[in-house]
């Protein structure tokens, strides 16, 4: 395992790289005046699940499974990459999952790198994490890595914008986003949050994390040129006025592909828990019309069933 590290000083935050304000304790109030989070889940029978294990894959290709929320196994390389591994039927604050994980976790062959993109609890899961060997390389944001390495694991790199590591023939560069990080009532912001991209031998592929849509997207595009396929988020995005600053819409997702310059787009982040206040099964229609609208092949919008598998041909 290799890093390519700029020297940097320890943070005790990263406030700093906050890309717009957080909602104020005003536009809390005005959420639950107006209804909180609460949303309609009526539909949720109408999410698509395909849950017919991992399909075989040949050591050249570049996989993509969606297990659901933000979590996908990638195989890519030769390599088996996990990205922000859920599989709890529950986590703090939020309901129970709406529809289960994709995949089961015994069905995983083994896992030769897990990038996580911040540390709110439905996309850092602790069951889940001490379910993996602690030798297991662990790619974390600048700023999370003594919450894994107090937990045992030994493989650790955190990694602050722009910076890289290599691991298990792939090439891990850590991008921003535009989002935040807090777990508990006294570490807003204390660790960093950001996306990834992972590059193999042939392909390269984007996970977006949480983020707002924002000129960064842009960027990477222009850093990391060839994205293959970018996962992108398309829920939890109502009401937007309070959302707007840390999570896309679904049109918002189409242009960031577009900024990106990614051949594909697969879509997360939907479907899984319900987080806001958008019907669980709109995302879905409307990242569908934004992507028809935008003129792009309808084959490149990988819209996968839970535990669904593509294959970039």
């Amino acid at each position: 395992m290799r890093t390519l590290l700029r020297k940097r000083m320890i943070r005790t935050s990263y406030a700093d790289r906050l890309q717009a304000p957080l909602p104020t304790f005003r536009d809390v109030m005005r959420l639950m005046w107006t209804g909180g989070m609460r949303t309609r889940t009526e539909d949720a029978d109408r999410i698509p699940v395909v849950r017919r294990g991992l399909a075989p894959v040949s050591a050249r290709d570049t996989a993509l499974t969606w297990v659901g929320h933000a979590t996908f196994v990638v195989r890519i390389g030769g390599a088996t990459v996990l990205t922000d591994p859920v599989w709890s039927a529950r986590v703090p604050g939020v309901p129970r999952r709406l529809t289960p994980p994709g995949v089961s976790f015994g069905e995983l062959p083994g896992v030769d790198a897990v990038v996580i993109s911040h540390n709110h609890y439905d996309h850092l899961d602790a069951p889940t994490v001490l379910r993996l060997p602690r030798g297991t390389p662990v790619l974390v944001p600048a700023g999370l890595g003594r919450w894994f390495r107090r937990r045992g694991f030994t493989a650790v790199v955190e990694l602050d914008w722009w910076e890289s590591a290599e691991v298990a023939g792939l090439t891990f560069d850590f991008a921003p986003a535009q989002h935040w990080s807090r777990r508990g009532p006294r570490d807003t912001c204390r660790s960093l949050w950001g996306s990834w991209v992972i590059t193999g031998p042939d392909r390269r592929v984007y996970h977006a994390g949480d983020s707002g849509y924002g000129p960064h997207f842009a960027e990477i595009g222009h850093r990391y040129p060839g994205i293959d396929v970018a996962m992108v988020p398309i829920g939890a995005y109502a009401p937007r006025w309070f959302m707007k600053s840390v999570h896309m819409d679904p049109e918002e997702a189409v242009r960031a592909v577009g900024d990106l310059g990614a051949a594909r787009a697969a879509t997360m982040h939907w479907g899984t828990f319900a987080l806001t206040q958008e019907p669980v099964t709109e995302p879905l229609a409307r990242v569908r019309k934004a992507w028809r609208e935008a003129g792009r092949d309808p084959d490149d919008l990988w819209d996968l069933a839970v535990g669904e598998t593509r294959v970039a041909a």
